[in-house]
């Protein structure tokens, strides 16, 4: 008995570890609510708007959706082309759609949104409806993801932190 104890704690322990060292991401819990919680690592976004390239990094939180994404993105690199729309998003298409948690919301700059369960989106302004969060970028105001987004078009590359 002793030893399935001591295989099944070991076992966690080595499921838990971060995107980072190539393993699957395991919840730290179940969580019910979209913005609570997170999932144990972050997500970098790699930003080219034509004139300059950022790197952000974001805290994703604990959802099916953003652990679908963590596992696609544990694969390769994805790179979504975005465009601007109404002045407050980027929006590009994920080349796979992800599993849906939608909740009314009301969004600010920084949020990362799942919406119609293929299209990711970075927000730079408010907006509400029913999206399925994913994330927050860390650590960057409004006035300056404008300024990185800028105004046209950009490419973005999602990586696992520490890849």
């Amino acid at each position: 008995m002793k030893k399935l104890i001591s295989f099944l704690i070991a076992a966690v322990l080595f499921t838990t570890t971060a995107c980072a060292a190539g393993n699957k991401v395991v919840s730290t819990g179940s969580t019910t609510d979209n913005t609570k919680g997170v999932l144990p690592m972050k997500l970098n976004i790699q930003i080219d708007n034509g004139a300059s390239k950022h790197t952000l990094t974001a805290t994703l939180y604990d959802n099916s959706s953003s652990r679908a994404l963590v596992e696609l993105i544990q694969k390769a690199p994805v790179t979504i082309d975005m465009h601007d729309f109404s002045n407050f998003e980027k929006v590009g298409d994920l080349p796979v759609t992800l599993p849906r948690n939608d909740t009314p919301t009301n969004t600010d700059a920084g949020d990362l949104i799942l919406y119609l369960g293929k299209r990711f989106v970075i927000y730079y302004d408010k907006n509400n409806w029913d999206f399925t969060p994913l994330g927050k970028v860390d650590g960057v105001t409004k006035a300056e993801l404008k300024k990185i987004l800028g105004e046209g078009n950009v490419t973005a590359v999602l990586i696992c932190s520490g890849q």
